[in-house]
């Protein structure tokens, strides 16, 4: 059964508690943090509108992420995009290819919010949601979070005329359903992100075949080089032998026994 967060943000009053509360309970290093908040500001002076950009991984269901990890470290569960760091090889394909921008490189490796897989499958929720002072953070199955969200639209429509759901159908359905009091693109979010960017082609038809072409070259290099050094070595010996041989039959005093 799919998961989802569902985020608020007409209650998001912007504390960064959920930031720290992240940070802290997932351990991360001092320069690594899975969520941030951006603070935009739209129209004209002086009828200016202010919010805030809850960025975090969106756990889209076509993930390109997933589609172009080579190492399966990027994968889904229970609705939600999780992350091996273990797996993972280094190679950022994630980071290029996510339209969110959301997957960064730390340490040589992929890093980006797995929905506290740990914490929930243990009994609990994500810090995220259990810090939140303001309530704009919930979890819970995706079907009653897309519904709890649709309420929430409905009973803000008359200060929000523009407000919205975001997610229900974006990359295939979120796992982040978000409730926005305008249109998306006033906190830098796109509105209708590709399911299939060109790199997810570029990495199935030109990237893969290239790099495994790549791989298959250099085993076969490096077997034709060893080939060639075991005999270059070899008769580097024979000539070495030949030429001990050739001093004792001619009795000559460097290669006699004492």
């Amino acid at each position: 059964m799919a998961s989802a967060f569902l985020l608020d943000m007409t209650r998001c009053i912007g504390c960064e508690a959920c930031v720290l509360a992240c940070k802290a309970g997932n351990q991360l290093p001092v320069d690594t943090q899975y969520i941030e908040l951006i603070e935009h500001t739209s129209g004209t002076f002086p009828d200016l509108t202010g919010g805030f950009q809850n960025h975090r991984c969106y756990h889209c269901a076509d993930a390109t992420c997933v589609a172009v990890c080579p190492t399966g470290a990027l994968f889904k569960e229970d609705g939600l995009t999780r992350l091996d760091r273990d797996a993972c090889s280094g190679c950022g394909y994630c980071v290029q290819s996510c339209p969110y921008e959301v997957p960064v490189m730390s340490d040589g490796r992929s890093s980006k919010c797995d929905g506290c897989a740990a914490n929930v499958g243990a009994g609990g929720s994500p810090w995220c949601v259990t810090t939140c002072p303001a309530k704009a953070l919930e979890f819970g199955v995706r079907d009653a979070i897309l519904a709890k969200a649709k309420e929430r639209v409905a009973a803000i429509k008359d200060r929000y005329p523009k407000a919205q759901i975001y997610g229900e159908t974006q990359a295939g359905g979120l796992g982040l359903i978000l409730v926005l009091p305008d249109d998306p693109e006033t906190l830098d979010i796109p509105a209708d992100p590709p399911d299939a960017p060109a790199v997810v082609d570029l990495w199935k038809h030109v990237v893969q075949p290239v790099s495994m072409g790549a791989t298959v070259l250099a085993a076969a290099g490096a077997g034709v080089l060893g080939i060639i050094a075991r005999r270059n070595h070899m008769a580097e010996l024979r000539e070495v032998e030949e030429t001990e041989k050739a001093g004792v039959s001619s009795g000559d005093p460097d290669t006699e026994d004492v």
